[in-house]
C-alpha cells in the first residue's frame, strides 16, 4: 500500500527527535514498519544499529513479520524488536555480572513478589496483622515497592527507619539478590538506573541502538520515558509514536503528559500528524472527533475517513442487562442473517469483566458462538502455575525458579528469612538450592524448627522423586496433590467455598492431563512425566490459546483489552452513567478524561457500524446476592457526539414484528439444526 503524504514525511524524517501523532486505524504500524526498512536501505543502518520497541509480545510479532516482509527474514531478524521490559531483560541476561547476578538467574512475577512479601510482614512485622488485614498490608508493600521503582529509588536511597514499608523495601530486595532473582518492574528499573549512574554502561549501549523506534508512547510511564532518554542521549535519533487519545492505562502508571515533557526536553522535535483513518466510516469519526474534543490536548489533532459517510450510530435502551444481553443477541442474529457476514465479524465491548456473564448466557441459548477475549488464561492459575511449579521440580530439582515457587507451597514453615539463608549459601558455593539444602553447612544457620521444616521437604521431595524413577508416572500424577495436601491448602487460602472449588477442579484437571499423556490415549504413545510436563508447558499452551481469536465467534471483550484491534460491527454494552463513565472515576483528577478516551477507544473500534446499548435499571449486588435495583441514566458521553449522526431506539421500542418474526424463524431453524447436531454427537 502506497504511503500518504503525512506517512511518508514521518518515513523520512530519520534524523533528530521526531513525535508520530499517529490517530486510531491511521496505519501507525505501517509506518513504523516503512521505517524500519528506509533506515536499513536508505540510510544505511546495520540492521543490529535498529531497535523497535512496544507494548506487547504480539504487536512485536507483527512487527518482526512485516520487517520480514520488506526485507527477509535475515535482515529482519537481526533488527531488535520487542516490549519495553523484554530489552530491558536482553541487556542484563548480557550484563549480568555487572548487576551482581549468575547468569542463570531467575524472574519472578507479581504472585512471587505478593508471597515473598507476604511471608516477610508475618516473619518481621506480626504487630501490624492485629491492625490490618494481611491483604491489605501485602497490596500496601507491592504498590510501595512498585512505585519507589518506577521513580527509580532503590533501597539504598531511603532514609533507615521510618514507615515499615521502606524497611519491607530493604528486606525484599535483599531477598531477590540471595535468590539471584530479579521481578518484572526490574527489567527496567536496574537498566535505566544503570544507564544513568555508569558512563561506561551507557556510552556502551549508547552505541548499540543508533536510530530507537517506540510505538504507543501514550502508554509510557516515568521508568519508560527516562530508558528512552538515556538510551537515544548519544545520537538523539529516534521516533515515537502515539496518540494521547487512546492513553487509557493510568491505573499501571502510564502517564500520557509524556508527550508534553516530550515536547519540552526535546525543543528540535519534528512532529507529524497522521489523521486520515483508513477504517472506520466518516459518521463514526464526526462522533469520536466529538466525543474527545472536550478533553485538553498538547497536540490537537482531527481524523478524517478515507471511506464513506457510512450509518447512524445506533442507541438502543433496554430495561434490564438480561434485556440488553437478549437485544444484542437478536441484533446480530437478525444482521448475519440480512448480510451474510461473519461471525468473527463482530465483537461486543465493555467496561467491565462482570457484564460478559449475561451476554454470554444469551448468546449460548441464542447458538450463537463467542469468545471471552482478555480473561485468565487455565495456565495462568495460580494454582495451575504452583503444580506446574511443581512438575517441574519433580523433573529437574535444580531448577531453582521452580524450586522458589514451591519450597512453600502448601506452606510448611519455610519462610523468606530461610530461604535467604539457602539462597546465600547456594550463591557462596555456586551450586543449586537444592544441592545447597543437603550441605550439613545449613543446619548451623537455621534454628530447629527452621530446619525440621527443610527437611520435611526435603523427605516429600525425594519420595515422589523415587516413584518417577521406579517408572511409576502415570501414579505420581494422580496422587501428586495428594501426597501435597493441596486441596486442604487451597480450602484454607480461598476466599470462598466456591472459590476453592474452581481452583481444586482446575488443580484436578491439570494431573488428569498429565496422567493421560503418561497413558497414552487416542493412539498416541504414552509419555514420560517429564515429557509430559514438556508438552504442557506453558508457552506452548498459551500459544496455542490465542487460536480461538481466529476462531467464527463473535469477540466479547473490555475495552481495555480492545485497544489496536478492529471490527466491521461493534457493539458497545452498558453505555450509561455509573458504568461509562464508571463511579470510580467522578472523584479522581483526570478520571472522567481517561473514561472519555476508554470511550473514544470503543467507538474508533467499529470499522463499518457502532450500535451502543444502555440499560435504565441494573442490579445491585453485594456478596453475590441482588440487594436492590439502580436506575440509571444514558452516559453523559452519548450526548456530547453529535446527535444528528446519533438514531435512538428508545426504552419499549421494539423491532418492527416482520423482522422480528424473520429472525424469530432463523432461530428456531438454528434450534432444530443444532439439536439435530447434538444427537449425531451422542450416537
Amino acid at each position: 500500500m502506497k504511503l500518504n503524504d503525512a506517512q511518508q514525511r514521518a518515513v523520512d524524517c530519520t534524523d533528530g527527535p521526531c513525535l508520530v501523532l499517529a490517530g486510531a486505524g491511521s496505519g501507525k504500524t505501517r509506518v513504523i514498519t516503512a521505517k524500519i526498512t528506509a533506515l536499513i536501505r536508505r540510510k544505511g543502518l546495520e540492521p543490529e544499529s535498529v531497535c523497535a520497541v512496544t507494548f506487547t509480545n504480539k504487536a512485536a510479532r507483527e512487527m518482526q513479520e512485516r520487517v520480514a516482509g520488506d526485507l527477509g527474514a535475515e535482515t529482519a531478524g537481526r533488527v531488535s524488536v520487542s516490549t519495553f521490559h523484554s530489552l530491558g531483560l536482553s541487556i542484563i541476561r548480557k550484563e549480568h555480572a555487572r548487576f551482581g547476578l549468575s547468569k542463570n538467574f531467575s524472574l519472578f512475577d507479581q504472585y512471587d513478589q505478593e508471597k515473598i512479601v507476604r511471608d516477610l510482614i508475618r516473619e518481621k512485622f506480626p504487630q501490624l496483622l492485629s491492625d490490618s488485614s494481611e491483604r491489605s498490608l501485602v497490596e500496601n508493600a507491592c504498590a510501595s515497592i512498585s512505585r519507589w521503582k518506577s521513580s527509580l529509588i532503590s533501597p539504598d536511597d531511603l532514609e533507615i527507619g521510618g514507615a515499615w514499608t521502606r524497611m519491607c523495601y530493604r528486606l525484599y530486595d535483599r531477598y531477590l539478590k540471595a535468590c539471584n532473582a530479579l521481578d518484572f518492574e526490574d527489567l527496567l528499573f536496574l537498566t535505566t538506573r544503570a544507564l544513568r549512574d555508569d558512563a561506561d554502561f551507557r556510552d556502551k549501549w549508547q552505541s548499540v541502538f543508533r536510530y530507537v523506534l517506540v510505538d504507543e508512547y501514550q502508554d509510557t510511564n516515568e521508568t519508560q520515558y527516562q530508558f528512552l532518554r538515556l538510551l537515544t542521549g548519544k545520537y538523539r535519533c529516534f521516533t515515537v509514536v502515539g496518540d494521547d487519545d487512546q492513553s487509557i492505562y493510568s491505573w499501571r502508571g502510564a502517564r500520557p503528559e509524556n508527550l508534553k515533557v516530550l515536547a519540552q526536553d526535546y525543543p528540535d522535535l519534528t512532529v507529524i500528524k497522521l489523521e486520515e483513518n483508513y477504517r472506520s466510516t466518516a459518521r463514526i469519526l464526526r462522533c469520536a472527533n466529538a466525543l474527545i474534543a472536550h478533553n485538553e490536548h498538547v497536540f490537537d489533532k482531527k481524523l478524517r475517513s478515507a471511506l464513506g459517510e457510512g450509518a447512524k450510530i445506533q442507541v438502543q435502551e433496554v430495561a434490564t442487562e438480561d434485556d440488553q444481553a437478549e437485544r444484542i443477541a437478536q441484533l446480530i442474529w437478525r444482521h448475519k442473517y440480512h448480510n451474510k457476514s461473519a461471525y468473527r465479524d463482530y465483537a461486543v465491548l465493555y467496561r467491565s469483566n462482570f457484564q460478559s456473564r449475561a451476554i454470554e448466557k444469551a448468546f449460548r441459548e441464542n447458538h450463537i458462538p463467542c469468545v471471552i477475549t482478555g480473561g485468565t488464561s487455565f495456565f495462568e492459575q495460580q494454582e495451575v502455575k504452583d503444580l506446574m511449579g511443581w512438575c517441574r521440580v519433580l523433573c529437574n530439582p535444580r531448577d531453582d525458579a521452580a524450586l522458589l515457587r514451591v519450597i512453600n507451597v502448601p506452606r510448611r514453615g519455610i519462610g523468606a528469612e530461610s530461604i535467604a539463608v539457602i539462597a546465600e549459601i547456594a550463591r557462596a558455593n555456586g551450586k543449586s538450592m537444592y544441592d545447597s539444602m543437603l550441605q550439613s553447612v545449613l543446619a548451623k544457620k537455621l534454628n530447629a524448627r527452621q530446619m525440621q521444616a527443610v527437611s520435611s521437604f526435603m523427605i516429600l521431595l525425594t519420595n515422589l522423586r523415587q516413584m518417577l524413577m521406579a517408572k511409576q508416572d502415570e501414579k505420581v500424577a494422580r496422587v501428586l496433590t495428594d501426597h501435597l495436601g493441596y486441596e486442604r491448602y487451597l480450602k484454607a487460602c480461598s476466599d470462598s467455598d466456591n472459590a476453592a472449588e474452581f481452583k481444586i477442579k482446575n488443580a484436578k484437571t491439570l494431573m488428569e492431563w498429565i496422567a493421560d499423556l503418561c497413558r497414552g490415549t487416542r493412539g498416541r504413545d504414552p509419555l514420560t512425566f517429564m515429557e509430559a510436563v514438556d508438552k504442557l508447558g506453558l508457552r506452548e499452551m498459551l500459544d496455542r490459546s490465542t487460536d480461538a481469536a481466529d476462531a467464527d465467534a463473535v469477540q466479547l471483550m473490555t475495552l481495555h483489552a480492545a485497544k489496536g484491534l478492529e471490527f466491521p460491527y461493534v457493539f458497545m454494552a452498558g453505555v450509561e452513567e455509573g458504568i461509562l463513565p464508571h463511579r470510580s472515576s467522578f472523584e479522581l483528577q483526570g478520571g472522567i478524561d481517561e473514561e472519555r478516551r476508554l470511550c473514544y477507544v470503543g467507538v474508533t473500534r467499529a470499522k463499518r457500524e457502532l450500535t451502543m446499548l444502555l440499560c435504565r435499571q441494573r442490579k445491585i449486588r453485594a456478596q453475590d446476592l441482588d440487594t436492590g435495583i439502580r436506575f440509571n441514566t444514558p452516559s453523559r458521553f452519548i450526548y456530547e457526539m453529535p446527535q444528528e449522526d446519533l438514531a435512538w431506539t428508545p426504552l419499549g421500542k421494539v423491532p418492527s414484528e416482520a423482522t422480528a418474526a424473520r429472525a424469530e424463524r432463523v432461530n428456531r431453524a438454528a434450534a432444530k439444526l443444532q439439536a439435530m447436531i447434538d444427537r449425531l454427537d451422542a450416537q
